[in-house]
């Protein structure tokens, strides 16, 4: 057996690329998943890469004006749920009666952490200079047009626009 150690993986964070872009395609609409997208998008914005955000499927309840105040977490199927201050896995047969208290629970825990809810997310988001896209075939599942949308939502665009738009950006699907 070797005593010998290999040298730690560091990464470069060498201010030499330029233009980076980051492309965060958001599809689910659960208050629990709403919030990975977004982080990384203020984050990126923060280090000054051009972000853009394309809201499909689900992810459309995040930007349309009467559902986005109004996000929910349900524990349903989330085996990784655990009861409140413990380590005890939640039952999956009390999951489907808890997404009010959940909801409450998690959006408590966002607060106190001083992270805003999503609507103003996305506010601060768009005023960082990040850009918001709505997927064409989603607007036409749902039969949702602009008017419907966050009045920030630059319009609403095919995959095939999203991937042009982004083109060589670090591509995110959450």
């Amino acid at each position: 057996m070797s005593t010998e150690t290999s040298a730690p993986i560091i990464p470069s964070f060498d201010d030499d690329e330029e233009d980076r872009k980051l492309a965060i395609i958001c599809s689910k609409g659960n208050l629990d998943m709403a919030y990975p997208g977004l982080i990384l998008g203020n984050a990126a914005l923060g280090e000054g890469v051009e972000t853009h955000l394309f809201f499909t499927f689900w992810g459309f309840d995040m930007i349309i004006k009467s559902r986005m105040n109004d996000l929910q977490f349900s524990p349903a199927g989330n085996a990784a749920m655990h009861l409140p201050h413990s380590d005890r896995h939640m039952p999956q047969a009390l999951a489907p009666a808890m997404t009010g208290m959940a909801t409450k629970m998690l959006k408590k825990q966002i607060a106190d952490l001083g992270v805003p809810e999503v609507p103003e997310f996305l506010d601060l988001i768009t005023a960082a200079g990040g850009h918001l896209w709505a997927c064409k075939l989603s607007a036409d599942m749902f039969d949702v047009g602009l008017p419907e949308l966050r009045d920030d939502v630059e319009g609403i665009i095919t995959a095939a626009d999203f991937i042009e738009l982004t083109k060589g950006a670090q591509l995110l699907f959450i």
